[in-house]
């Protein structure tokens, strides 16, 4: 079993930043063999595509909602990616949830491809 644990969200105005960590535990993980990725989801809106790095952070994905304002990294060391958002906007109001990847597989822009999801948190900007 894997744990997922968000934090770091919570209420900003536009165009201010907010950095989101998502804890990893579990006796079979490893953030080492594991890519990762950030879905977030608005009341009455699908799951969206956010970000994903793989499992050594060479490569890092983006939704078009995103990109160029928030970025993804990880800290296999510690267990921990995280997303870094800046100049957020009211639209990026969402619940945001991290989720694994099975070990070996390659990041995916695909929320039914992710094995392992926290438990999300919130992020809300105001106008």
């Amino acid at each position: 079993q894997v744990q997922l644990l968000e934090s770091g969200g919570g209420l900003v105005q536009a165009g201010g930043s907010l950095r989101l960590s998502c804890a990893a535990s579990g006796r079979t993980f490893s953030t080492y063999s594991t890519a990762m990725g950030w879905f977030r989801q608005a009341p009455g809106k699908e799951r969206e595509f956010v970000a994903a790095i793989s499992r050594s952070a060479d490569n890092t994905y983006y939704g078009d909602a995103v990109k160029g304002r928030f970025t993804i990294s990880r800290d296999n060391a510690k267990n921990t990616v995280y997303l870094q958002m800046n100049s957020l906007k009211p639209e990026d109001t969402a619940v945001y949830y991290c989720a694994t990847m099975p070990p070996y597989n390659p990041p995916s822009r695909s929320w039914s491809r992710y094995d392992y999801w926290g438990q999300g948190t919130q992020v809300t900007v105001s106008p």
